[in-house]
């Protein structure tokens, strides 16, 4: 057995599961009303913005906005991409590892001749296909009407490269969570407020008034949000490698100590 059949078979149970199915039905209808509401607004105020010189046009208040909440406020907008992941993440990978654990089947792969890197890789990357999926199903929507409008390509390339980003980093920590944790729920669980804690870190640091180049340096919010602006910085891009490197060598870590007292 290799790392590609443990993704093969991982993608196999991802589609073969009701919950894959169900997070993927109910989210794209939210970003799909989203995208709509966005979209009413924009053609309401069509002519008022055309008259103003360098004004927002179709990208900055439909196409980027229907990725993240982060552009336009909360409001009375359902949440956008980036948002949602918060929740689905968590439960796309809450039993990869501590599914395994808890059924009894991860000493069987382990005995397979599999590495500890080979496991969590595996399961890893086939999470990461259904999340890549996932976003490139919810840019369609906007791009639908890529004929019709003029879109700042060069905006819609860094949004996506910073929600690809942020998928992967998520994936990372949920897959982490979950070989740590000895149930499925402790690791969804574990996995949200990780998630939450990396995500509001600033924001609290905000409201205490304390404004902290550390504290905004270790909030993802701050990293995704230049790159939904387009602003594509060396930083920000480390920032995201670095938190995913750590979190996957934490789960191998974890993975070999188990291997280790058997």
């Amino acid at each position: 057995m290799s790392m590609p059949a443990v993704m093969r078979l991982e993608l196999r149970r991802l589609f073969v599961r009701p919950l894959a199915w169900v997070l993927a039905a109910l989210t794209l209808a939210e970003l799909a009303w989203r995208f709509v509401l966005l979209l009413g607004a924009f053609l309401a105020n069509e002519v008022k913005l055309a008259a103003l010189p360098g004004g927002p046009g179709y990208t900055d208040l439909v196409a980027l906005p229907t990725l993240s909440n982060m552009l336009t406020g909360s409001g009375a907008l359902p949440f956008g991409l980036a948002e949602l992941a918060l929740l689905v993440v968590p439960l796309l990978t809450m039993s990869t590892l501590a599914g395994e654990r808890g059924n009894g089947t991860l000493p069987l792969l382990s005995s397979t001749g599999l590495t500890p890197a080979q496991i969590v890789l595996g399961k890893y990357l086939a999470v990461l296909a259904w999340l890549l999926l996932w976003l490139l199903l919810t840019l369609a929507m906007p791009l639908s009407l890529a004929h019709a409008t003029h879109p700042d390509w060069g905006k819609l390339a860094a949004a996506t490269l910073g929600l690809a980003l942020a998928l992967a980093t998520l994936a990372a920590i949920g897959v982490a969570c979950s070989a740590f944790a000895s149930h499925p729920a402790v690791a969804a669980a574990l996995s949200l407020a990780v998630g939450l804690a990396l995500w509001m870190v600033n924001l609290g640091a905000a409201l205490a008034g304390v404004d902290n180049g550390v504290v905004n340096w270790l909030a993802m919010s701050s990293h995704l949000e230049d790159l939904l602006r387009g602003l594509v910085s060396s930083a920000d891009l480390l920032w995201f490698v670095l938190v995913t490197a750590v979190a996957l060598a934490l789960a191998m870590r974890r993975l070999a100590v188990e291997r280790e007292r058997g």
